[in-house]
C-alpha cells in the first residue's frame, strides 16, 4: 500500500502560525519555522501521518506572492531551518506536503521587473503572461484581478520547466508531496506537461491539486495530479448541518462516490481560506462535522487549531484572513484548556479511522434519510466491512458510530 492510503494531515499556515509579520514594509528576518518544532510531538499524538504546508518561501506578503520559491521565506528562518524540520518530521515518522504557487508569482519578483525593464526579448520574458501591445505598454496579467499577482505563461516551455525544478528541488531536499496553489486556474495541460518529469525523479512524491469547482476526475485525469480539494462535501457537511438539511449530505456523498471511482479526494471541513468550522456551527455542529469527514472516503486534513476549537471568520477584504491564520503558542502547554474536550474528540475519531484503514476508499449509502435525521453506512471497496454512522440534528448535533455487529465505537451526545 502506498503511504498516502494511511494520510492524515495537519493543516498548518506557516506565515500565521510561527507569527511571521505579514504585511510589514521591512520585516524582520527570524527562524520562526523552528517553532513548529515544540508541535511535532503533539501532532503525532493528535494522530496525523505529516504537515500539510502553506506556503515556505521567500514572499512579499502572505505567501501566495512568491518572489523566490528556491529560497525559505526569510520571516520564517533559512534553508537549515527547514532541513532541521524535515529532520524532526523523519524522526516520528511524519510526511510534509508543501504549497507550490505555480499559477504565479509576486509583482515584484526579480524576473517580472526584469522582463519589464528589458523588453519581450529578454531571458525572462517567457515565463510570464505580459501583454507587450497594452495601449498603457508593457502590462502583466494577473491572477483573478488582484495586481500584485502576476501570471506565468504556462503556454510557453519556461514556466514547465520552472515548476519542475522548484518541486524537483523541495522533494530532494525531503517533502513528500506538493499542493498546487490555484491548479484550476492553470489549464490541466500544463500539469500534465510537469508532472510525469516530477514523478521520474521521485516516484512516491504526492501531488494535490487545489480545485474548487468543476469536474473533478476530468481535471485529475487530464492534469495527473493524484488528488483535489473537495469543496463539495465541505460545503455539503457544513450548510447541511447548519441547515438542518441532511439531504444535501446525501446528494454530495453520492457525488464523493462518483469520484472514489477514479481517484481519493482530499477531505476537509477546514483551511486557511475559509471560516473556521466552530465559527460557522459552534462547537458541537464542528464534532459533527468531523464524524462525517472521519468516516467517508477521502484523505483527510485537519486545520491546525480546529482540533482546539479556535474559532475565526474569513472576511473579504485587507487582512480578512488574520482571523483564521492566527499565531500559536510556542508549545501546546500554553494552549487554552476550553480546548481539552475538542482535541480529545479530535484525537479519538482519528484514532478511529486509523483503525479501519479501509476508509480512505469506502463509499457510502443511506440506510435512512430525513431533513434532520441521517444514518449512512460506509462500506470498504471490497465489501467486507462497513461502519453506521446516525446523525441526528432534531435538537442537537448528536453523532453515534457502529460497527458491522451493531455495537456502538463512539458516540457524541449533548
Amino acid at each position: 500500500m502506498s503511504w498516502t492510503e494511511h494520510a492524515i494531515w495537519w493543516h498548518v499556515y506557516p506565515l500565521g502560525f510561527c507569527g511571521a509579520p505579514v504585511r510589514d514594509a521591512d520585516p524582520t528576518p527570524a527562524p520562526r519555522l523552528r517553532r513548529l518544532l515544540a508541535w511535532l510531538d503533539y501532532a503525532v499524538e493528535l494522530g496525523v501521518s505529516g504537515l500539510l504546508l502553506g506556503p515556505v518561501f521567500a514572499s512579499s506578503t502572505h505567501g501566495y506572492d512568491t518572489l523566490d520559491p528556491f529560497r525559505i521565506d526569510p520571516r520564517l528562518g533559512t534553508e537549515q531551518d527547514f532541513d532541521d524540520l524535515v529532520d524532526a518530521c523523519r524522526a516520528r515518522g511524519l510526511r510534509i506536503v508543501l504549497d507550490g504557487v505555480f499559477s504565479h508569482v509576486g509583482a515584484e519578483h526579480p524576473e517580472v521587473l526584469r522582463a519589464l525593464r528589458e523588453g519581450p526579448s529578454s531571458d525572462a520574458a517567457g515565463l510570464f503572461d505580459i501583454d507587450w501591445d497594452h495601449p498603457g505598454g508593457a502590462t502583466p496579467r494577473v491572477f483573478e484581478g488582484h495586481g500584485s499577482l502576476v501570471r506565468l505563461d504556462h503556454a510557453g516551455p519556461q514556466a514547465a520547466d520552472y515548476a519542475t525544478r522548484v518541486m524537483t528541488h523541495w522533494l530532494e531536499r525531503g517533502a513528500d508531496g506538493w499542493r498546487l496553489d490555484a491548479a484550476y486556474s492553470v489549464d490541466a495541460t500544463f500539469w500534465a506537461r510537469v508532472l510525469p518529469a516530477v514523478r521520474a525523479a521521485h516516484p512516491g512524491a504526492w501531488f494535490l491539486g487545489e480545485v474548487i469547482h468543476g469536474d473533478y476526475p476530468a481535471f485529475v485525469a487530464a492534469s495527473g495530479v493524484d488528488s483535489v480539494t473537495q469543496y463539495q462535501l465541505w460545503k455539503a457537511i457544513w450548510s447541511s448541518i447548519r441547515d438542518r438539511n441532511l439531504f444535501e449530505l446525501d446528494w454530495a456523498l453520492q457525488r464523493h462516490n462518483a469520484f472514489l471511482d477514479h481517484f481519493v479526494p482530499q477531505t476537509f471541513v477546514g483551511n486557511h481560506d475559509v471560516t473556521r468550522i466552530a465559527s460557522t456551527l459552534g462547537p458541537d455542529g464542528a464534532v459533527a462535522a468531523l464524524a462525517v469527514l472521519m468516516t467517508v472516503g477521502g484523505i483527510p486534513s485537519v486545520y491546525a487549531g480546529d482540533e482546539q476549537g479556535f474559532t475565526g471568520v474569513k472576511e473579504d477584504r485587507l487582512g480578512g484572513d488574520d482571523a483564521v491564520r492566527p499565531a500559536f503558542p510556542d508549545s501546546p502547554a500554553q494552549l487554552a484548556p476550553w480546548g481539552r474536550d475538542t482535541y480529545r474528540v479530535h484525537r479519538d475519531l482519528i484514532g478511529l479511522r486509523r483503525r479501519h484503514p479501509w476508509l480512505t476508499t469506502a463509499t457510502t449509502e443511506p440506510v435512512s434519510l430525513e431533513n434532520t435525521r441521517y444514518v449512512y453506512r460506509t462500506r470498504s471497496a471490497d465489501g467486507a466491512s462497513f461502519l453506521d454512522v446516525t446523525i441526528d440534528l432534531a435538537d442537537s448535533a448528536t453523532v453515534t458510530i457502529r460497527d458491522a455487529g451493531g455495537d456502538v465505537l463512539w458516540a457524541h451526545y449533548v
